[in-house]
This record gives C-alpha cells, sequence and structure tokens, in this order.
C-alpha cells in the first residue's frame, strides 16, 4: 500500500492507514519518503514570526552578471536560477532541515516499489496569463528538463508521466530513484507551461525563455534589460492569497564585488548573496545596518578542492596525493588567506548534507610524512628536487593566492611547481576538460542530492567528459558500485551507510584533496524579513519575504 502525505493546519499526517497498520507506517516512514518528512510542523521557508507588511519594492544584487536566459527548465546555474526561482514554481520545497515541503504540489506519494512518485496538484494555482496549471504541464515540463537540463542524472531513470486527472501527475520511473523529491525543489524542476513552450520551437533558444515569460511562481517579469536590471512584479493570482508580500525585486546586475559592497554599505542595496571573496565579507560584517550570514547553502554546497589528475607521472600514485596533502596547511588556508570566513571539507560532500561523513583519513599538516610517502613511492630528494609539477590558475576569480600558496608549500618538500595561468574561464576549462593538468584549484557544487553533483566527479565512466566532470581520471570500481547502489537506495540510513563508505575510501585514494565548503554568504539590510530559511538560500521563491515598517 502506498504512503500518502498531505498538509493539515500545521502537521503531516498519514491518510488511508488503518490503526492496526501504525508500526508499518511508522517502519515506511524510516524510508526514503518517511525519513525526509518526519518533522512534525510546517516551517514555511522563508516566513518570519514578527507579522509582515506587504508591498514595497526589495532591491538585490545579481553578482553572476546577466544570465543567459531566465527559464530553470533549460539552464542551470546560480546567475538563472535567481531571478528563475521567482518565476517559475517547482512540486517542491525544502525546509533548513532538507524536509520536503509542500508548494505546487499539495500531497505527493512513493509507491512501495519506488518506482512510481505520484503529485498531487494545487486547484487553483494558475500561470501568469491566467491559464490553469495541470498535470500535463508537469508531465511537459520533466519531459522539457530531462532532454535539454544539463544535470543529466537528475531525472534520468524517469520512463514517462501519467496524467490520469488535471490534477494528478504519476512519475514512472524504471528504477528506484531517491534523487526525485529533492530533484523536485529549488532551481531544478521548474514548471513550465506547455501552451507556451510546446510550439515545436528549439527548447534553449525559446524567444519566451527571457522575454515575454510567462511564469508559475509568486513573481512575474516585468522587463530584463541586460547588463542593467531584472524588474519582477507580484502575481495577484498567486494561488496563497497573502503572498508574495512585496510589490516588486529588482535585481540588479553587478558582477563587480566592488561594486556590490559599496551598493551595500550606501543602501542602494538592500541584499547580496553568493559572496565569496573574504575580503568583501569582512567589509560587510562592519558595515552598519547590515546583517551578514553564510546559513542557507547547502543544497547549492560548493566546495573547494585541489584536483589531481591520476592518470599523470608522479600522481599515478597514491602515495604521492596523500604526500601533497600532507605538504599543505589547510589551517593556513582556512585562516590566512581565508580570513575564517570557511569552514572545513574533508570529502567531495558538502558539509551541510546529511550524507556528510566528517569521519574519514584526515591529513594533517606534516612534512616529515610528506617526504617519508615521497621517498616510499620512489621519488627521493635530489639535489633539493623530487619532479616538477603544473598547476592551473582557475579561470574565475579568488584563487590566485592558495594556487601561489600550494606552489610554495610543496616546494618544500621538493616538488617544483609551476603556475600556469589563462586570460579567460573557457581557456582554463579547456585544459580542464580534456585532462591536460597535473594539479588545479577547483569549486563544485553538490546541487543537493549527491547523484546530481557529486557522482559526476569520481565514477569512471564520466572520465573526461568536460568541466566538472571526472576530470581527476579517478578510477575505482569499487566506488562505482557503491555510487550506483546509492543512487538506487530509497532507505535513507543504508543510502547514508554506503555514502559514508564511498567518502572513506576515496579520502584514502585522494584523487582530489577536499579543503573548505567554499565560503557563500549572504548579506541583507536590517529592514529587510521573511528571507529563505531552507537549503537552497536566495534561489527560493521569495514569497515570505518582506520590508519591515
Amino acid at each position: 500500500m502506498n504512503i500518502r502525505y498531505r498538509l493539515r493546519t500545521t502537521s503531516w499526517t498519514a491518510q488511508d492507514k488503518p490503526n492496526s497498520e501504525t508500526k508499518h507506517m511508522e517502519l515506511r516512514r524510516r524510508t526514503f519518503i518517511g525519513a525526509m518528512m518526519a518533522s512534525t510542523m510546517l516551517v514555511r521557508a522563508g516566513m518570519a514570526q514578527e507579522t509582515p507588511t506587504k508591498g514595497g519594492t526589495l532591491i538585490i544584487s545579481q553578482a553572476d552578471g546577466t544570465p543567459r536566459v531566465l527559464n530553470p527548465a533549460v539552464q542551470s546555474g546560480t546567475g538563472t536560477g535567481l531571478p528563475g526561482t521567482k518565476l517559475f514554481a517547482t512540486p517542491l520545497r525544502f525546509d533548513e532541515n532538507w524536509n520536503p515541503q509542500p508548494y505546487l504540489a499539495e500531497a505527493w506519494e512513493v509507491s512501495e516499489d519506488g518506482l512510481q512518485v505520484t503529485l498531487h496538484l494545487r486547484e487553483n494555482a494558475t500561470f501568469h496569463d491566467g491559464v490553469p496549471i495541470t498535470s500535463d504541464d508537469v508531465a511537459f515540463s520533466i519531459d522539457v528538463i530531462k532532454n535539454n537540463h544539463p544535470f543529466k542524472t537528475m531525472l534520468a531513470p524517469v520512463t514517462s508521466v501519467d496524467t490520469p486527472d488535471p490534477l494528478t501527475a504519476v512519475i514512472n520511473l524504471e528504477h528506484p530513484h531517491p534523487t526525485l523529491i529533492l530533484a523536485m525543489s529549488g532551481p531544478l524542476m521548474s514548471i513550465i507551461p506547455k501552451h507556451i513552450y510546446g510550439d515545436g520551437q528549439d527548447l534553449k533558444t525559446h524567444p519566451r525563455n527571457s522575454e515575454d515569460v510567462v511564469g508559475s511562481g509568486p513573481f512575474k517579469l516585468v522587463e530584463f534589460q541586460r547588463d542593467e536590471h531584472i524588474i519582477l512584479e507580484r502575481y495577484d493570482g498567486y494561488w496563497e492569497d497573502h503572498l508574495p508580500h512585496l510589490d516588486r525585486i529588482v535585481i540588479r546586475i553587478l558582477p563587480e564585488s566592488s561594486g556590490r559592497t559599496i551598493a551595500m554599505e550606501n543602501g542602494e542595496l538592500q541584499l547580496t548573496a553568493f559572496e565569496s571573496e573574504p575580503t568583501v565579507i569582512q567589509q560587510l560584517q562592519k558595515a552598519d545596518g547590515v546583517t551578514i550570514t553564510n546559513d542557507g547553502y547547502g543544497g547549492i554546497g560548493p566546495i573547494d578542492w585541489l584536483a589531481m589528475n591520476t592518470t599523470r607521472g608522479p600522481l599515478q600514485d597514491k602515495r604521492v596525493r596523500q604526500a601533497i596533502a600532507y605538504a599543505i596547511d589547510k589551517n593556513f588556508i582556512l585562516n590566512a588567506l581565508l580570513f575564517g570566513t570557511a569552514k572545513d571539507a574533508r570529502t567531495g560532500i558538502h558539509p551541510d548534507s546529511p550524507f556528510y561523513n566528517p569521519d574519514v583519513p584526515t591529513y594533517e599538516f606534516d612534512l616529515d610524512k610528506a617526504a617519508a610517502l615521497l621517498d616510499e613511492a620512489g621519488f627521493p630528494l635530489k639535489d633539493g628536487k623530487r619532479f616538477e609539477l603544473n598547476i592551473e590558475l582557475p579561470g574565475f576569480p579568488g584563487y590566485r593566492s592558495r594556487t601561489e600558496y600550494v606552489k610554495a608549500a610543496l616546494a618544500k618538500v621538493g616538488i617544483e611547481v609551476t603556475v600556469r595561468s589563462y586570460p579567460d574561464f573557457a581557456s582554463w576549462a579547456d585544459v580542464m576538460g580534456k585532462m591536460e593538468f597535473d594539479l588545479a584549484w577547483d569549486n563544485v557544487y553538490n546541487w543537493g542530492d549527491p547523484v546530481i553533483g557529486v557522482h559526476r566527479t569520481f565514477i569512471s565512466s564520466n572520465i573526461g567528459n568536460g568541466v566538472w566532470s571526472n576530470t581527476q581520471g579517478y578510477s575505482n570500481p569499487k566506488v562505482d558500485e557503491i555510487l550506483a547502489l546509492a543512487a538506487n537506495e530509497n532507505d535513507q540510513a543504508k543510502r547514508k551507510a554506503l555514502y559514508d563508505e564511498f567518502q572513506a575510501i576515496v579520502a584514502e585514494d585522494l584523487p582530489l584533496y577536499p579543503v573548505n565548503a567554499t565560503p557563500l554568504y549572504t548579506a541583507y539590510s536590517d529592514n529587510v524579513g521573511g528571507l529563505p530559511k531552507g537549503i537552497w538560500s536566495v534561489l527560493d521563491p521569495m514569497d515570505g519575504a518582506y520590508l519591515k515598517a
């Protein structure tokens, strides 16, 4: 029998289960959906305790520059996700405890065998042109995302979507897919109108991706002026009459961090997010009337690591890779270079993830251990040198000091490092994608579930498939086996155990050396309330945000 969850006032209850089956129901709750839904109180992301005021314009920044499109169904990334999650609704949303909550779907069920997920849509939900949102739109959107979105693993097991009635969508799966529930939230599964996008045009280049957008979320598009701003206005037909609180959100496109900082200090901006430069973070911490926090970025899950090409020269030996880790003083990076703005990361899974395992082999700074491992691997010190390596300076800002530090640190154990820099991101990405490197700092996002953003870095079938794939050339059949099992395991406890084992193995093999969770911060003015509290930070509808009176 299926278990169905529906919102009743402020709590979750299981429907259609006789009292005699209470024990069985509780066991089911400890599996995939149950474990994710065990909270008894609904905590709406973005809602504050004080009484929100109505109206006003919130001015925020877009740090990533002008997004290519505003439609997250065909484009990943925070640039598209920031406006896109306000314009388009998803079936679910997630709170700060990684529990799914209703959004466009007011209830959902997972079949006993895990091969069907049934969504029950709200009756009064409409697109911005007033057309009702139906199960046909959900089926259409899933097909569009599966065939056009870059995160291919996210919906890969979906075989079809049945639409028995306008408010019911049944997602059929080739095998159990625990990622699906999370993939129906945040910037990952925007529900787009079939009557607009189903006209036969190329979905990736469809003109309505950025112009005359007809969305399904709490805000509608007023104006998109490239390199300047995106103006959103409250959708009066939004299904919850009291939301959104704001009249407008103005997204100013400000790629220069200094410009954003000054604008926050003088009140031109009321919110800036995805701030990662330590000096900027420190400056904003001192600004009057500004609060700054790194809460809420667990879903995005960015990690900084030193990538090591396991297919080249001395790096083929894991003892050499371990020696490099011992030669690097992680505390120096965290405190002297990042000024204490970042938290330690010991694996490829973000520390805020429920799957993170901190109890893995670690490499405390020890030059003697590093030297001994290099000797053992057959690279003795000769005339002050063991061998040479290149290190690629990433094609994005903020990594020069860390790159130069690695060069100096490895010189102390006889590894001569040459820094190679590039004029732009594309040049760096080309070298990384072709695996024509030895070492490189890299910054990779988890995107909520390991299947989406972690597996790609470690599975052997993804070797050399481009940037943010397995560019390390890492191949371990046991890891491949564990990740395949985890991708199909609906029992959360068993899944956690699999990921624990995976992280322990990779921490010893060390195809990359995780150093820190990328410092991402949100700074906002004291007159702003009701900001998102979920795992997606400002990649949230922000229907609960308001300006204080």
